[in-house]
């Protein structure tokens, strides 16, 4: 789902559920995401890898092992049909072995024909602004959007971070955990801690943001009216 305001472009990320009591959810969130008048299209793609299997290396992905491989098929298929958007990471990939290697298969990304990005969510606004001057060195021009992550439940970031190589800064980490298992407590810190950075990134130029929103729409809402966005 897209929205643009001020030449601006914010996207609400949603999965499909696995259950009934899911889905049900999933369209009481998507409607109430639609307030926000989002523009629909289905010529924009996000062209990713994906996770690979548990206990499988790259080979279990057959001819197409990585992005860049994807992004150079779809232009192959289509020409500029698509508007094409990649994954970055502005505190690199998990798997990556160094981080200018990194900044290497990003490029890779961009030069198969990758019209803009979005980020990995992170809580460090300076590791996306690094992260634009490394794509500037490397004369990388596309629009990169940052990922936005809520926090709602410290345990479950924690454990999803540790997984996918977020960083949660040391001082955000331990005064989340000083809230023990206060989640009204953890969900407004969270809040305050998250449109602060929201607004900075804005003001710094971000293109716009995009939401990861783990299919619930309240805290995206709450976020959207604080940056008065709408």
């Amino acid at each position: 789902m897209k929205s643009e305001s001020q030449q601006k472009t914010f996207s609400f990320e949603l999965f499909p559920p696995k259950t009934e009591k899911g889905f049900d959810m999933l369209k009481t969130n998507v409607q109430q995401l639609k307030t926000l008048h989002p523009a629909f299209g289905i010529r924009r793609l996000v062209a990713l890898r994906g996770d690979l299997p548990s206990g499988t290396g790259l080979s279990a992905l057959g001819e197409l092992s990585y992005a860049n491989q994807l992004v150079e098929l779809i232009r192959q298929t289509s020409n500029d049909y698509f508007h094409i958007e990649v994954a970055a990471y502005p505190e690199f990939h998990p798997q990556s072995s160094a981080p200018e290697q990194d900044l290497l298969h990003f490029k890779q990304k961009v030069e198969a024909g990758a019209n803009s990005a979005i980020t990995q969510y992170f809580y460090n606004a300076d590791a996306y602004f690094r992260f634009l001057d490394d794509c500037q060195r490397l004369q990388i021009d596309i629009p990169i959007v940052p990922g936005i992550m809520p926090i709602n439940n410290f345990l479950q970031l924690a454990r999803f971070s540790d997984a996918c190589g977020t960083e949660i800064p040391r001082w955000l980490r331990k005064r989340l955990e000083g809230y023990g298992d206060n989640l009204d407590s953890i969900r407004d810190y969270g809040m305050e801690v998250v449109i602060s950075m929201c607004e900075r990134l804005l003001q710094g130029g971000a293109p716009g943001l995009h939401f990861y929103t783990m299919n619930q729409s309240a805290s995206c809402l709450h976020i959207w009216q604080a940056l008065q966005l709408a």
